[in-house]
């Protein structure tokens, strides 16, 4: 405290809410769009079918942790093809850095989950209270008399309810859609579903029901991230200061007579409407997601005073040079095709390319063969050398399948350890991965029996198709030679 008495300055300002007033025009709109397309594959996915056969899930979109694979319509990937999901996160990545370094935070102001599901919890908000005004008085308002404990009570009921929705939606993304529904409203569900559910649904009201714009602006990390991918060519939203200063709320002043006025009443429309409340007129922000609805806002307000639209809008800095002396700005296109966006779509596509490419050119058969060393050889009996190896064979098919293993050489023989079977071949399940020891003999004094390695190599055959493949391996001898 100081020497006069008064408080100590305060360090930190308690948050003041958000609420965004309705707004229509055409960016509004096309977030509808996205709203409604976004939310509907999200939450209808699950229960989507696709036949696969009688030994295979038949849900269309399915991460089965438990036999560790993952099903997106007729591709089927196993945890050996990893490599696939770690592609799809770098085509992920780059696609964030092509979008952002040519139209700033396109990602953040209509796809991002954050926004989408903040849009909604609004629009709920919005039929429940009504619309800004009526919601700032609700807010103001002191009292909790029978009204204003009705209308919290049915938005966070309905908020609870979407947020419900989401956490089971997610879990239903992990197992059966239906058979996991039945068990949740049994209670024959495992634990771990119900954790789940609770835990989104806590995380999904929080976010988007109360902490909504703070987020994107404390805690997630691409604000901070993006100056890297703009740059003054990046088309992004801003606000047109040499058109709209000095701005002025009456158009019949002294000063608006005079010309002295710029397009700007100073009408806050554009303010009232920012989900994250903020004045785009400050000039760039690391709160604003380029959402556009102030643009839709300010639009409106020109139309009414009879002024062009534009002066807030999708605009790249390297114009503003030319606009201020009334230039016409550069094409759209010749910001978004440029040497650094050009060079994120040559890399993005080359990953998906690759990925295709891998898809397709992936044989059914998998297999893996481990050399048993302990001990390295076995000398039989009559002299013979024998080694043993493990074989891993996985049969990506919907049936079951015989796989005949053969061995490329004139002096080892090659058994499998299994009775009452052909030597040369074996059963795998449908969709599993079989296991299957085999072993391979050299005659005795033969020269892969006395020499110290011998190279060989294994083909496995599809019985039911012909398709083949090899793998390479090493026989060891005594090393007398």
């Amino acid at each position: 405290m100081s020497d006069t008495g008064t408080q100590p300055e305060q360090l930190y300002a308690a948050r003041e809410p958000v609420f965004p007033r309705k707004v229509s025009g055409r960016f509004r709109n096309l977030k509808w769009v996205i709203m409604v397309v976004t939310l509907g594959i999200y939450y209808l996915t699950p229960w989507i079918r696709w036949d696969r056969g009688p030994n295979l899930p038949d849900q269309a979109v399915l991460v089965d942790l438990a036999n560790r694979r993952f099903f997106f319509f007729w591709i089927e990937i196993w945890p050996h093809e990893f490599y696939f999901v770690a592609g799809l996160l770098i085509m992920a990545g780059l696609g964030l850095f092509l979008f952002t370094s040519a139209l700033g935070r396109v990602w953040c102001g209509y796809t991002c989950p954050q926004t989408v599901w903040t849009d909604l919890f609004i629009l709920v908000e919005r039929w429940i209270e009504g619309d800004r005004n009526a919601r700032l008085r609700l807010h103001r308002q002191k009292k909790m008399d029978s009204r204003k404990l009705r209308l919290r009570i049915t938005k966070y009921v309905v908020w609870t309810l979407i947020a419900i929705a989401t956490g089971g939606a997610w879990v239903f993304y992990f197992t059966d859609a239906p058979t996991l529904l039945r068990d949740l409203f049994t209670l024959n569900a495992h634990a771990a579903a119900y954790t789940s559910i609770a835990i989104l649904t806590f995380t999904t009201l929080v976010f988007g029901g109360f902490m909504r714009e703070q987020v994107c602006i404390y805690m997630c990390p691409w604000p901070r991230i993006q100056a890297a991918m703009m740059d003054p060519d990046t088309i992004t939203v801003g606000y047109r200061d040499w058109r709209g200063e000095p701005r002025g709320k009456h158009r019949k002043s002294a000063e608006a007579e005079a010309g002295e006025l710029g397009d700007c009443i100073d009408c806050m429309a554009c303010v009232n409407v920012c989900p994250m409340g903020i004045d785009i007129r400050d000039g760039q922000q690391l709160e604003c997601i380029t959402c556009a609805l102030c643009i839709d806002a300010c639009d409106d307000i020109m139309d009414k005073i009879g002024k062009p639209r534009g002066l807030i809008g999708y605009m790249a800095l390297s114009d503003e040079i030319r606009e201020r002396d009334g230039a016409e700005p550069k094409s759209v296109w010749s910001h978004v095709f440029r040497v650094r966006t050009m060079l994120y779509t040559f890399l993005w596509s080359a990953v998906g390319v690759g990925l295709v490419v891998a898809l397709f050119v992936r044989p059914d058969i998998s297999a893996t063969v481990h050399p048993v060393r302990q001990p390295v050889y076995v000398t039989m009996s009559d002299g013979t050398i024998r080694n043993t190896y493990d074989f891993g064979l996985r049969n990506k098919h919907g049936d079951d399948r015989r796989f005949r293993v053969t061995l490329v050489s004139d002096h080892l023989e090659l058994r499998l350890a299994v009775e009452g079977t052909p030597y040369e071949s074996f059963m795998v399940p449908a969709d599993t991965t079989g296991k299957q020891r085999v072993y391979v003999l050299a005659p005795a004094g033969s020269e892969a029996a006395l020499a110290d390695r011998s190279e060989i190599r294994f083909w496995i055959e599809d019985l039911s198709n012909g398709e083949r493949v090899y793998k390479d391996s090493t026989f060891v001898g005594t090393g007398e030679n």
